[in-house]
């Protein structure tokens, strides 16, 4: 075993000593299309100490469906310990490695189950499990949110059994829309050079919230001219159809792609951490 270090400048929390990282099936992943380290999805937990089950982040980075930014990955973990929470970092597979939808949805429906099923283990709180996307990863992680399901109870795989249905969602930069308004090298990536017009619908996720979608945290900028601010502003207008609680918050600056506009230890993130942390306290997700 190994420990999985936040930084030493981060001295409040302690992690609990744990793997590197967790293969999500013990097994070939179902779709692989071989067995290289692209074709194996994982977790990588961050764990702060706790003496109570603790709330939890899933955390899905950018990376147009093509690659993982690990500014939206690992820095967001280690900035989520920082806060007191509990962090695991998806390594999803992706369209530059030749995988296509569903496989990426499968992979963080996967997550988020097998974060609930090592609960006791990882110290996890399990009605407190969010899930957190930057760019194509807001949009994976907005396809959670929008199709998730209740579990298969009569999986042989028990953590089949669990719920894919994060607690709460946070959408950073999010592409959403696979129409108009897409973000063309994920669309590609994530569906192919010509998708069938009805998995383009299915894949709007704008088009896809129902009322059981859980509460979302959602923040664009309107300087952003890779993924369109319409993105975001239309999966809150979906939520507000849909009655489902939400903030929004559009900041005028910003490139695509800024994250938490800081490194470790985090004397001076952008401002939507804060926010965030203000909407997870009004959501009772964190005291």
């Amino acid at each position: 075993m190994k420990w999985v270090f936040t930084f030493a400048l981060l001295t409040s929390l302690t992690c609990h000593a744990q793997e590197p990282f967790v293969r999500l099936w013990a097994d070939q992943a179902p779709g692989a299309l071989g067995t290289e380290e692209r074709d194996i999805p994982t977790l990588t937990p961050f764990l702060v100490r706790s003496n109570a089950p603790t709330p939890t982040v899933v955390v899905l980075p950018g990376g147009g469906y093509g690659g993982l930014a690990q500014h939206e990955g690992r820095d967001y973990a280690l900035w989520f310990n920082q806060q007191g929470l509990n962090a695991f970092v998806l390594k999803y597979r992706l369209g530059s490695r030749g995988y296509r939808h569903p496989v990426m949805l499968q992979d963080a429906a996967r997550a988020v189950r097998l974060v609930r099923a090592r609960a006791a283990d990882w110290g996890v709180d399990t009605t407190r499990v969010a899930i957190i996307g930057s760019s194509a990863g807001g949009h994976l992680a907005s396809t959670l949110l929008t199709q998730f399901d209740p579990g298969n109870a009569e999986a042989i795989d028990p953590v089949d059994r669990l719920s894919s249905r994060p607690d709460i969602g946070i959408l950073c930069y999010p592409v959403i829309s696979m129409g108009e308004f897409t973000h063309g090298g994920s669309k590609s990536n994530l569906l192919g050079a010509n998708p069938d017009p009805e998995l383009v619908q299915l894949l709007s996720n704008e088009l896809q919230v129902k009322k059981t979608t859980p509460p979302c945290f959602v923040w664009h900028t309107w300087e952003d001219k890779a993924v369109r601010v319409e993105n975001a502003l239309m999966f809150a207008s979906a939520l507000q159809k849909a009655g489902v609680p939400f903030d929004l918050h559009i900041y005028q600056q910003g490139r695509h792609g800024i994250g938490l506009n800081d490194k470790p230890p985090f004397a001076n993130p952008h401002p939507w951490a804060r926010d965030l942390l203000f909407w997870l306290r009004a959501q009772g997700f964190i005291r």
